[in-house]
């Protein structure tokens, strides 16, 4: 603990880029290394999910990490669920170059209302093409559309917000109930963000399938500078690692995956959100830099249109290369942009481990 002045005590935390991890005795070679990663009935080749963010995700896009083995996230908030023909706006945007005068366009393409019938649609699109289709609503919205969503025949539920709590307190409107809903459901829901072991706890007790852990939007979001707001990554992953740990024991065997959402920029951070504990993560700006990126290399979450306090930028990538090319190689760059799979499976062959359960374990240090 430290103190800060005569009044506040602070825990020190750590971040993705203040651990390394360590080798051990032993390694493996590349083909003796499993990725597979299961949760609720859904089987997937590796451990990584696209985030629900319009400057990567489309329903093509998401597909296409269907096949290739991940899982893309679509926002039923973000232009594919409010415009039919979305594509030209997306166009213009790219072509707008001023930070300033882009939150202004967004703030009023966004304002365009949801429409229900296209939530059914865009899900529609990605289940018919035989891969899991995943949706996500932030919690204010979900009780809206939320039964748009179930009908549409989703895998997966995403209830993803800057922070998400189960004790959510509002005079304005109806608190979602989040344990209630989730009960009621008959999707598997993953829920988040959140930073601490006890706000992880009251989620998974909620009936989360998975929680997400961080604030989204690491390279897009400003909420820090905003609010105030954050929790380095490596030890938020921890500490709700330790409360799925808890979990496990206080519910008898249910297990509740985690998932690093936030601050994974390269291949490293995704190795090291894993050796922190995390059993799954959500990249969003790594796949920014694809050919097929419907941002035309830029990017930007949910937060950067706010209607009154936008806490996001938009940020530029230069393309690399194809979404194949950046998930599974070959890599052309050194910097842990592209093949990322490639690159996770090799770390865990250099350390010695052949599954992502079993590099849970593995030993970091502080540099």
């Amino acid at each position: 603990m430290y103190e800060i002045g005569r009044s506040k005590r602070a825990e020190q935390a750590f971040a993705f880029d203040d651990i390394a991890i360590v080798p051990s005795r032993r390694t493996r070679g590349d083909d003796e290394v499993s990725l597979s990663w299961r949760i609720d009935a859904q089987t997937f080749a590796f451990p990584l999910i696209a985030a629900p963010m319009d400057s990567v995700m489309s329903p093509q896009t998401a597909i296409t990490v269907g096949r290739l083995g991940g899982l893309g996230v679509l926002n039923l908030e973000g232009l594919w669920t409010r415009y039919a023909e979305p594509q030209p706006l997306l166009d213009e945007l790219a072509g707008i170059e001023d930070p300033l005068a882009a939150t202004r366009r967004m703030q009023q393409i966004y304002a365009e209302p949801i429409k229900p019938e296209l939530i059914r649609l865009r899900m529609s699109e990605i289940r018919e093409a035989g891969v899991p289709a995943a949706g996500s609503l932030s919690p204010q919205n979900t009780q809206a559309y939320a039964q748009a969503v179930v009908d549409s025949g989703v895998d997966f539920f995403v209830i993803r917000g800057t922070t998400v709590s189960a004790e959510h307190v509002s005079k304005e409107h109806e608190p979602l109930n989040l344990k209630q809903f989730i009960y009621d459901l008959d999707v598997p829901v993953i829920v988040g963000g959140c930073a601490t072991h006890q706000a992880a706890l009251h989620l998974m007790r909620a009936g989360a399938a998975g929680v997400l852990v961080g604030f989204g939007g690491g390279a897009a979001h400003t909420t820090r500078s905003v609010l105030g707001v954050a929790v380095p990554m490596a030890s938020a992953v921890s500490d709700v690692a330790a409360a799925r740990r808890d979990y496990l024991d206080e519910s008898g065997g249910r297990y509740v995956h985690v998932i690093a959402d936030g601050s994974i920029g390269r291949s490293g951070d995704i190795a090291k959100a894993i050796a922190c504990g995390a059993d799954a993560v959500m990249v969003g700006s790594p796949l920014a830099r694809a050919d097929e990126a419907p941002g035309r290399g830029y990017h930007w979450g949910a937060e950067a249109w706010h209607d009154s306090l936008p806490r996001g930028e938009r940020v530029k990538f230069n393309p690399v290369g194809s979404l194949e090319q950046i998930l599974l190689g070959p890599s052309s760059v050194p910097d842990g942009t592209m093949n990322l799979v490639g690159a996770l499976r090799k770390a865990m062959g250099t350390t010695g481990y052949t599954e992502v359960k079993e590099f849970q374990r593995v030993e970091v240090v502080v540099g």
